[in-house]
């Protein structure tokens, strides 16, 4: 009997059409002779959906206004159990911060990827950086601003900031992906301008040294025995891997496996285990380091519990280098959700 899977798309947060993207693929690729699958579209104004149209009209948005193969209610699916599993592809807030993964757990109904706790954790950088802090996890220089303080005194805070990390630096919202939101400041006007840039995504937000550094990355797959992928590298198109060298720029490069030394890659990909396993992962994370150009010292940057799923996201590729087909992936999720939620 074939198992019930709901892939959940879209959403409300600022990453909707990446959301979209990442569904679209996991429904081309998911094998539909082992699984009856139901596309729940969300909107950005949080209507959900069942859609049962062509998987390019999800792409492009035009799934919104395709009414004949549009369905109201598309949440009776999960709160009536009519699923067997649930595959959230969403991206950012009520997402991948432990909503959606609550509502599965009230309904007990297995759910792709992290928990509520790890995914609520993952999903706030600057409470990842607190926990991470206590198990010597290295990690940038930071300074926390949030929205009342800086309205309060904004020379004051700005002050801080020069002092402890000086420049340059990234300013980045707490809860938020896909480098939306988030700038490199260079100097004072700079470094205003983007905490009043990021403060409009998030009332609290980040302030990180910059580093002279390589991004890395790394796929984790797995429950309580996790392995990592061979390690990725970023070569961004712009100075930094801002939203546009991500999504719409083809001069971004993808190198897999990173230039690195056998001996460094295995240090990062257990570094990255064992950030998963602190954080209690279950199912799926990406890990992202940075990588010092001159010392190779090893700092965390972040942890995404729901990473990009597109034709062109780092984790599926780095797991199709290391072995693991795209849909193969898919069916080791699934089977993880469902062994997580009988323990």
């Amino acid at each position: 009997m074939k198992k019930k899977i709901a892939i959940l798309f879209g959403g409300q947060s600022t990453e909707h059409e990446v959301s979209r993207s990442s569904g679209a693929s996991v429904l081309r690729n998911i094998d539909q002779s082992k699984y009856d699958i139901y596309p729940i579209g969300i909107t950005k104004e949080g209507l959900w959906f069942e859609y049962t149209g062509a998987v390019e009209n999800i792409e492009d948005g035009k799934w919104e206004t395709d009414e004949y193969y549009k369905i109201a209610d598309g949440q009776n699916l999960l709160f009536n159990k009519e699923v067997d599993v649930v595959f959230p592809v969403l991206h950012g807030l009520f997402g991948e911060d432990g909503t959606i993964q609550g509502m599965c757990k009230l309904s007990n109904i297995p759910c792709v990827g992290p928990g509520v706790m790890a995914s609520a954790i993952c999903m706030d950088k600057i409470y990842t950086k607190y926990l991470l802090e206590k198990f010597n996890v290295k990690q940038a220089d930071y300074v926390v601003v949030n929205a009342f303080e800086y309205d309060q005194n904004k020379e004051l805070i700005i002050d801080k900031i020069e002092k402890k990390l000086g420049y340059s630096v990234f300013i980045k919202p707490s809860n938020g992906g896909s480098s939306v939101g988030i700038s490199k400041a260079h100097n004072k006007s700079e470094l205003m301008l983007g905490v009043e840039e990021a403060l409009k995504y998030d009332r609290k937000i980040l302030v990180e040294q910059a580093i002279n550094a390589r991004e890395i990355e790394v796929a984790v797959l797995g429950n309580d025995s996790p392995e990592a992928s061979v390690p990725g590298e970023v070569i961004p198109a712009k100075e930094f891997y801002d939203y546009e060298a991500k999504y719409k720029s083809e001069a971004s490069k993808l190198l897999i496996p990173a230039a690195l030394s056998s001996v460094k890659l295995d240090v990062i990909k257990a570094e990255a285990i064992r950030i998963y396993q602190i954080l209690d992962c279950a199912g799926m994370a990406r890990v992202d380091f940075l990588v010092d150009k001159e010392t190779e010292e090893v700092y965390l940057n972040e942890v995404n519990t729901i990473p990009g799923f597109t034709k062109i996201s780092m984790y599926p590729k780095m797991w199709q280098a290391t072995g693991k087909t795209y849909i193969g992936l898919i069916d080791e999720l699934i089977e993880l959700a469902i062994e997580r939620n009988n323990k």
